[in-house]
């Protein structure tokens, strides 16, 4: 027998984006009744999120500053024509911590574990015979469907590695690609989670998403005896492809996830350059917060007017990725990247917030590209 369950709003998906909404609204609408629907035992699934410290406003901090595990003052990049140290702060979260936080920080009430089976703006059904009746409901499962967008593929595996000794890192490596290239742009990521424990990912931006996880495991092991470091354990391990947005049909994406409100992934809302949806999931939720009708059908028609502009400003980014991943050679990728960062630390700054300037778009495509001129543009002429 079917039970119902009423309250003010439902999240489904208790991953980045739906964990972070429900911790905001916990803090600034404890008045309101929420549920946060989500079937595995683990909010936040098995995921190290990172960003920039210039990509979150200083007064939307808050919705992300208890679940930081570590943060750094700078970062660095290496390619095979340069070195450079930026001073942007950048900070990362662990999946486990952010669960185990989330679960301190919210009402003992609020998280259910459960599928969603179906849903609408003002209700969800699930798989354990109950049905939630809210007054708005939030979809926030990942991602929709795919076949609406034209995608490249940053696709990773990452270990945490416990090493003999400490490894003499300062700051994170952003992006080593002084490695050889293959498959694509390569490029190695690597954090300083501790005096003797790193976090090495090695990460490619192709055209294809399959991961060949022994090769790439085998390739870190090859990096850090490279870099001097006696590995003893990897402690965990991680692996995944994010879309690099190269165009597609924005509205189909939208209509494709059903007709709840939506966030994070299911709206399409992740960075078109990098795939990272951090950022974007912080302030979605601080506009949620602030939002005093909480209705599913006003839920659905702000988020989706909301979503819409992100993909409008996207559209600077998607023919960037257009020109990496159809004007370049997959080995001469890491050319593109090599160039931008000799740019200036505010211009990357904006960039992966998210908030190039009109003159910054000017200078990164200003010169000489490292690509094909024939190539450049056929990509600018179909744009």
């Amino acid at each position: 027998m079917t039970r119902t369950l009423t309250c003010d709003l439902a999240i489904t998906g208790g991953g980045l984006a739906g964990g972070l909404l429900a911790y905001a609204l916990s803090v600034k609408r404890p008045d309101l009744n929420v549920r946060l629907i989500e079937p595995e035992t683990r909010f936040g699934g098995n995921h190290v999120w990172s960003f920039f410290s210039a990509d979150i406003a200083p007064e939307d901090r808050w919705i992300v500053e208890p679940f930081i595990d570590h943060e750094w003052d700078g970062y660095d990049v290496r390619f095979p024509k340069h070195r450079r140290r930026f001073d942007t702060g950048y900070a990362s979260i662990r999946s486990e911590n952010f669960d185990t936080k989330l679960r301190t920080l919210l009402p003992a009430d609020w998280p259910v574990k459960a599928g969603a089976v179906d849903l609408s703006p003002t209700r969800v059904s699930l798989d354990t015979q109950v049905t939630v009746a809210a007054t708005g409901v939030i979809d926030a499962r990942g991602a929709a469907d795919g076949r609406f967008l034209d995608v490249g593929w940053q696709k990773f595996l990452g270990q945490e590695l416990q090493l003999s000794a400490p490894h003499g890192l300062t700051a994170p490596i952003i992006m080593d690609a002084s490695v050889p290239q293959l498959d694509g742009y390569r490029f190695v990521y690597v954090l300083p989670f501790g005096l003797d424990r790193l976090f090495i990912e090695d990460t490619y931006y192709s055209d294809g998403a399959a991961i060949d996880r022994d090769e790439l495991a085998q390739r870190i092991a090859d990096y850090a005896k490279a870099q001097g470091w006696d590995v003893t354990a990897v402690l965990s391990e991680e692996n995944g492809a994010l879309p690099v947005t190269l165009g597609g049909d924005f509205e189909g994406y939208w209509a494709s996830g059903g007709d709840a409100a939506k966030i994070g992934m299911r709206a399409g809302m992740f960075q078109a350059a990098t795939g990272y949806s951090l950022p974007l999931a912080v302030r979605t939720a601080a506009k949620i917060v602030s939002m005093q009708d909480l209705s599913g059908e006003v839920l659905a028609r702000e988020l989706h007017a909301f979503a819409a502009a992100e993909w409008q400003i996207g559209k600077f980014y998607r023919l960037l990725n257009r020109m990496a991943f159809r004007a370049a050679e997959p080995a001469e990728r890491f050319l593109i990247y090599q160039r931008f960062y000799t740019l200036r630390p505010k211009l990357i700054e904006r960039f992966y917030a998210g908030k190039s300037t009109l003159f910054d778009k000017a200078r990164i495509l200003a010169g000489k590209p490292p690509v094909p001129i024939g190539r450049a543009l056929k990509v600018l002429q179909e744009t």
